[in-house]
């Protein structure tokens, strides 16, 4: 078993001691820590090599400063800009930053946020819930634009009827299978002939 790890009869991948509050670090030894997953109890310890079947052995204080010192800087880049690690040396730099386009507005109220910092759940976007900004999809950013700057004969041309390109230019609201025709007509419109 690896050091500071769930003890050798459980399930690494959903292992969660629980215990309950205790102010006194001194009592926390002494208390009864329950995984979460099966509901066996079990003691913990920080000065055991690795676990046991009763106890888990988890980091002190002092592991969590000694490991410290060669904890990567996810925020640095290293001398080629490329992502610091554990062994990288010298004068670190900050790391450019691509944002996405458009913009993806998450909650973080999820209610299992920590089982995706523990890697439970693999995929974060399971638990996040998405709000789409109608304003910043592409249907907005990218197809309206374009629509209202092809040419009302060109459309016609393409089978669009003129009270549907009014309907655009004015901002009312659309049903999807219309906007997917609209996109294809003004992609064909821009085709050279």
């Amino acid at each position: 078993m690896a050091p500071y790890g769930h003890p050798a009869d459980a399930d690494p991948e959903r292992f969660h001691l629980i215990a309950p509050y205790e102010t006194d670090p001194r009592k926390w030894l002494a208390l009864p820590w329950i995984d979460r997953y099966t509901g066996k109890q079990y003691r913990i310890s920080a000065t055991l090599a690795t676990g046991t079947r009763q106890i888990a052995r988890v980091k002190s204080y002092g592991d969590v400063l000694e490991e410290y010192e060669f904890h990567e800087e996810s925020k640095c880049a290293d001398a080629n800009g490329a992502p610091c690690g554990k062994q990288t040396v010298g004068l670190l730099q900050r790391r450019h930053v691509t944002i996405e386009w458009p913009p993806r507005l998450i909650g973080k109220e999820s209610n299992k946020l920590e089982e995706v910092e523990e890697g439970v759940v693999a995929d974060a976007g399971d638990v996040y819930t998405e709000y789409p900004d109608p304003r910043r999809d592409e249907w907005a950013t990218k197809w309206l634009p374009v629509l209202r700057a092809t040419p009302v004969p060109q459309l016609q041309k393409q089978g669009v009827a003129r009270a549907t390109i009014y309907a655009v230019r004015t901002g009312r609201p659309l049903y999807e299978s219309t906007k997917q025709k609209l996109i294809s007509a003004v992609l064909r419109a821009q085709k050279p002939s």
